[in-house]
């Protein structure tokens, strides 16, 4: 693990020992998992939305979409999602770029990932289970909050400014958009957790954007 006590510089390896160095390759790839699982949300709720008939995107819900015949769609969205987190946080795990922050950070994505993956079911009517709701507005506000906020300063103490302001401004629209949510009329909740889940792209975005850059900026050293 590298030396916490100091920020990594944008390149990752410049000036660090040969056992701290990061893998350009590994980030490079890990990076475009991150950005490919953001991919499949969000086109994989188009499509279903597409497919699913009589569906109201302002008022129905994503859950609403992975309940019943086309179901296969969103699992497939969503455990790409899970895929980019996964990656999203071995990503971060590696490129180490703060303190115990980051590190919070990083178990913060891996929790994520659990939630997402262990879901048995989306608001189908099912009462067995947990439905993907409380998952949404109580585990998930929490985590990608909690990312956000831990993560930024290390982006932003390593030369990615603009990525650590990026994720401030988005966990500030994650804050704000989370109680709006819990308190809004069900003929808009469609609407406002498709922006939620936006805003959670957004957040696992930053930071797969920087690791592709700083596996770029090594590859050029080599």
């Amino acid at each position: 693990m590298p030396d916490e006590t100091h920020a990594r510089p944008a390149n990752g390896n410049a000036g660090a020992p040969r056992t701290y160095r990061e893998r350009p390759w590994l980030l490079i790839a890990f990076g475009g998992i991150g950005v490919a699982g953001c991919a499949a949300l969000i086109v994989g709720t188009l499509i279903a939305q597409i497919v699913v008939p009589d569906h109201d995107w302002i008022a129905d819900t994503i859950s609403d979409l992975a309940a019943g015949r086309w179901e296969i769609i969103m699992d497939v969205a969503l455990y790409g999602f899970a895929a980019g987190l996964l990656a999203t946080a071995r990503a971060a795990s590696h490129a180490h770029m703060g303190k115990g922050g980051w590190s919070v950070g990083v178990a913060s994505l891996a929790s994520l990932v659990t939630i997402i993956g262990a879901r048995n079911e989306y608001g189908d009517s099912d009462r067995d289970g947990v439905v993907i709701h409380m998952y949404l507005v109580y585990a998930m506000g929490a985590f990608f909050l909690l990312t956000c906020a831990v993560m930024q300063s290390g982006l932003r103490a390593s030369g990615h400014g603009t990525a650590g302001w990026t994720l401030i401004a988005l966990g500030a629209a994650w804050a704000v958009m989370c109680p709006v949510f819990l308190l809004s009329a069900t003929s808009v909740d469609g609407l406002l957790e498709r922006i939620l889940g936006v805003i959670a792209c957004g957040i696992v975005l930053v930071p797969s954007v920087v690791f592709i850059q700083r596996g770029l900026a090594c590859v050029k050293e080599l």
